[in-house]
This record gives C-alpha cells, structure tokens and sequence, in this order.
C-alpha cells in the first residue's frame, strides 16, 4: 500500500454535507481517497506511515477544477481573432488558423493548453471539437502522457456551413460524416476508459453543419457503445434564426426532435433559450456548459444560469477557446461567472461563491457522468484534489476561503495538483512533461501556422520592429 497524506489547511470538500474543515487532512492510498477529517487525528495513524506527506499549513485544499468546454486546438493561436462577433470570427480567423494545422501542431497545442489548465488547477476537462487534421491519436496519447483525466469530442459534420450560412467552414476542416463517425468508433475502441482518464464522446458540429439524419445517427450511435454528445447551441441570435426558418422551432426543440437531449448530452452556451426549453432541459436531465468569459468577448450574451440553476438545470463551467477567453484559468472563469449573473439578474446573491465552485467540480462532474467518481474530496472517490496558496497580499487574511477563491483567487495560486492519486504538479513544477521544451515548440509552431495563413493579429498601436 502507498500512501500520501495531506496534512493540514483549509479543506473544501464539496461532500454531501458540504464540508470545510479548518485544519483538515487528506490521505490517498494509490488512487482513492481513504480518510478525510481533521489533521489532529489523521497525524495518530499517518503522519509518520505515509509514503508522501505534503504540508498544506496556510493553504486551500479542495476538489480538482473540472473545465466543460474546451477546444485545446486554439491555444497556439490565441490573440488572433480580436474585435469581432461569432460568425466572422470563426469564417475569417479561428477557421482558416486551424484548417492549416498539422497533427503535430495539433499535439503541442494540447500539451499547451493542458501545462495551462494544471496550473490554474483543472484536473478534468471535456475538449469538444477534434477535428481529424488536429491529430485525435496524438492528442489522446498527449492526455496520456501528461496525466490529465480528458473527455474527448470528436466532430463529426457533413455540410461546411454554420447557421444560415453556407459553405463558410475552411476547406482544410470539411470532412466527410463516414470519416468522422469512424474516427470516433475507432478511438472508442482503443481509448474509452484507458487508466480510467480518457473517454471518447461525439462532438457533433453546430447546426448548418449537420443534417437532421447525421443527428439521428449520431443519437443512435452514442446510445449504443454508452457514451456522452457535447455540441455548441444557441450560442449566437443567427442560431434562433437558422431554427426558426429551416425547423420552425426553437433551439432546444430541435434538440428533442433529433433525440438530443438527455443524462449523456452537454450543450454548450445555451445563451438565447426561454423559459420552456429551460424546463424541457431541466426535465430531460440534459447538462449545460457555461462559458461567460467566451460569450462577453465576442458579445453573444450571457446564459441566464441563475434561472437554468432555480429550474433544476445542471449546469457546469467552461473556458472555451485561446482566441475566445482568452485563457483556459477556470479560477478567473469562476468570478466572472458569478459576476455576469450579478449583472443581468441586478443582483448580487443571484449565483452564489457556493454556487459557482459546484459549477467548477461537483456539477461539472455530474455532466460528464464521473460524479460518483470525482467532483469531490470523500472516502472512496478518486483522488483529483488541488492546493492553493493563500499566503499572499490579496488573500491574507483569509477571512472567508468559498469568495477568497471565486473573487481574489487567480490561477498562479495552485500550488500543488493531484490527479488520480498521482502528484503532477509540485511547487507550481510540472512533474510529467518537460514544460520548457513545449512551449519553445508551441512558440515555433503557432508562428509558422501563422505565417502559412498570412491572417495578421489585430493591433492597433505601432509596432516599431
């Protein structure tokens, strides 16, 4: 038997009880959580037993982040798509930059964005958009190597169009349906479950780039081999749109036409939807990924969250994109969430810090169906815990650990990041890729898709070479 025992902090559990330990402990046997109480007594039988002890003295110790959305693709190509709404910024920017990638850019940008996600603290995450230029077996094995658990979307399509607008996807995505849903078969097979971290799931593209019958196959498909669907919906107002002319219905509606909503479907955005598709998600168990940071910057909308939350709606927390966020730090993901819904609702208790660190691990958990798994610090569960710093200006004194995370916190202050029982990430030091050596090759890489596309990133002042 291995122990490690974390002795000692602030422990947030977010169990049943929802419990916060003043001085607590932590002790993981391979990868599961064996005990969880207060330090005083876990010290008696495994301070001087265990294999590893971290001090986590003036620290917070708490559930692992779970990202619901993101497309690591799009990490070496942040700060390329400025200024502009959804539509234009996908067609003229994100579209072409990621239609000349090469499966090896693929593979670093992966790396990449995940060195970014372990070091804001997010040990779990749903990638939603692989296409097969992107390298799908690079980017698995790339999960592998780093030690990350990963939820992997594959696209499958089979019209290059976005809405009511046609042919608009770059030639260097479109890819026939038969490919796609092979892809997604063949990785199924050989990557479903592997070290219980990596699972595959359908990532369909948005309406306008799926027909109703590749829909339905999809449905079919996943209800088969037992697997979730994510897709992109009513993200932009050209959505209600595209629904109302092509289907007269609406969003969600359409969702329920194709069988496409459910316990195994995480929607993303889900920003302009009524009332009654609220309650029809609600009814349906269907899961919504929310992604403010996202939706404020190419000025989309906001998710009325607070409502979907009251209705029963489970919904969790994403970053999205590098050109869309423009970071993959789901700590400063949490504040603006809660932020915007103070906004919109006119009221500051209108998504609670409580709330919004559900979000962030038990809800995000529960979407991708590992709840009973991870999303919490209990006995039994799979050790995917973080330790954040808090003996620094803006978090001393630490008055009150649930807001100091959501409003003070930033990403820099993970210290410490564990994921299935493993320590990955030590002293703010990645323990299982040599950081250095990717970001000089993501650094090479992103200039050169650059470079090959001739897209110049949009500066205003001058630049004096």
């Amino acid at each position: 038997m291995t122990y490690m025992y974390i002795r000692g902090g602030i422990l947030i559990t977010v169990d049943k009880e929802r419990r916060i330990f003043k001085d607590g402990g932590v002790v993981i046997e391979n990868n599961r959580i064996v005990k969880v109480g207060k330090r005083e007594e876990l010290d008696k039988d495994y301070l001087h037993h265990s294999d590893i002890v971290i001090d986590a003295s003036r620290k917070i110790v708490m559930p692992g982040l779970i990202d619901l959305h993101v497309h690591m693709a799009q990490a070496m190509i942040r700060g390329m798509a400025q200024y502009v709404r959804l539509i234009p910024w996908l067609r003229d920017y994100v579209w072409p930059l990621q239609g000349h990638y090469t499966k090896e850019d693929g593979r670093i940008s992966a790396l990449l964005c995940m060195i970014e996600m372990i070091k804001s603290g997010t040990t779990t995450f749903l990638e939603v958009g692989i296409s097969g230029r992107y390298g799908m077996e690079g980017i698995a094995k790339a999960v592998e190597e780093i030690g990350m658990r990963g939820v992997l979307g594959r696209h499958v399509m089979d019209t290059p169009g976005y809405a009511l607008e046609e042919n608009i996807i770059h030639p260097g995505l479109v890819e026939s349906k038969e490919y796609g849903m092979k892809e997604v078969i063949h990785m199924y097979q050989r990557w479903h479950g592997k070290h219980g971290r990596i699972f595959i799931w359908f990532a369909p593209r948005t309406p306008g780039a799926v027909t109703i019958e590749t829909y339905k196959e999809i449905v079919s498909k996943a209800r088969e081999l037992g697997i979730g669907i994510t897709m992109h919906l009513a993200e932009v107002k050209e959505d209600l749109e595209y629904f109302k002319k092509k289907f007269n219905c609406k969003p969600v509606e359409f969702c329920q036409k194709i069988g496409m909503l459910g316990h195994n479907v995480v929607l993303a955005h889900v920003v302009w939807v009524d009332d009654e598709e609220i309650k029809l998600l609600a009814k349906t168990g269907t899961h919504v990924a929310h992604c403010p940071s996202s939706n404020m910057k190419l000025g989309s909308g906001l998710t009325p969250v607070a409502k979907m939350i009251k209705s029963g709606v489970n919904v969790g927390l994403g970053c999205d994109g590098g050109p869309s966020n423009d970071n993959y730090d789901m700590i400063e993901e949490m504040k603006i969430a809660a932020l915007g819904q103070s906004l919109i609702n006119m009221d500051p208790k209108a998504l609670t810090a409580e709330e919004v660190i559900e979000m962030a691990t038990i809800r995000g958990a529960k979407a991708l169906g590992l709840d009973k798994e991870i999303g919490s610090i209990e006995e039994g569960k799979k050790a995917d815990i973080i330790i954040i710093d808090y003996w620094k200006p803006h978090l001393t004194p630490m008055l009150n650990p649930i807001t100091h995370i959501v409003y003070a916190a930033q990403g820099q202050d993970v210290d410490t990041v564990i994921i299935d029982g493993k320590l990955i990430m030590k002293n703010r030091k990645i323990l299982t890729v040599d950081e250095e050596k990717i970001l000089e090759e993501a650094e090479k890489r992103g200039l050169n898709v650059v470079k090959r596309t001739g897209i110049k990133p949009a500066i205003n002042w001058k630049i004096v070479e």
